[in-house]
């Protein structure tokens, strides 16, 4: 029996992080259902799913805080404290950098949603799902390769949107006369190529956690 697998072995089978984890990546999926289901209505029925990433974010926040809560009161985890707050924490980010598009979009008044934002927003959505695919897996690591599979297509899609971000700014500066516009719309595609920088980020904490569990 490896070491790892003995000290597993040993700790009890966690009843409060795993929940957090999978609450989280969840709630992950759902707001970036939302923002993807915005940006493809019209301007006028915006605003309801708006409002609905504004509760989804709060609630993120509410897990972490409750994921740091309960890392400061237990002495035995189910893995590396510092792994725990990492990952919670990434998950955070990423659910903070698509709420801070939403907000964009509604601040600026961006009637038009260009292609570049529809895809952003679904490679997002993508990306989510895959770590929230993998954050199920951390329950009993039985299926090491769901997690690092889920870790490579994020990174895949992490330079999908690097390559539709630069694409996207090049047409704006070439297209667009209009210096708001420029500012805002360049704003918006860039806090969303960021949500996928952070996904990415949590696809490595991700592929530690399991790579000290093989």
């Amino acid at each position: 029996m490896k070491l790892n697998t003995f000290f597993q072995f040993l700790v009890p089978k966690d009843k409060k992080f795993f929940p957090l984890f999978e609450e989280a990546s969840s709630n992950l999926i759902e707001l970036a259902s939302n923002l993807h289901e915005a940006v493809n209505l019209p301007l006028k029925e915006r605003e309801k799913l708006f409002q609905k990433i504004d509760e989804l974010e709060q609630k993120g926040e509410d897990i972490t805080r409750l994921t740091n809560l309960e890392l400061s009161r237990n002495f035995i985890t189910p893995f590396d404290r510092e792994d725990i707050y990492s990952l919670i924490t990434s998950i955070d980010n990423v659910a903070g950098n698509l709420h801070g598009a939403s907000s964009r979009m509604r601040l600026y008044h961006v009637d038009k949603i260009t292609k570049s934002i529809r895809k952003l927003t679904e490679i997002n959505l993508e990306a989510c799902q895959n770590i929230d695919m993998a954050v199920k897996q951390l329950r009993s690591f039985d299926n090491i390769k769901v997690i690092t599979d889920a870790c490579a297509r994020i990174d895949k899609l992490e330079s999908k949107s690097d390559n539709v971000y630069d694409k996207a700014v090049a047409e704006l500066f070439e297209n667009e006369n209009d210096a708001k516009n420029i500012i805002k719309y360049k704003e918006v595609l860039s806090v969303l190529e960021s949500a996928t920088d952070k996904c990415k980020n949590a696809a490595n904490v991700l592929e530690s956690i399991a790579v000290k569990h093989t």
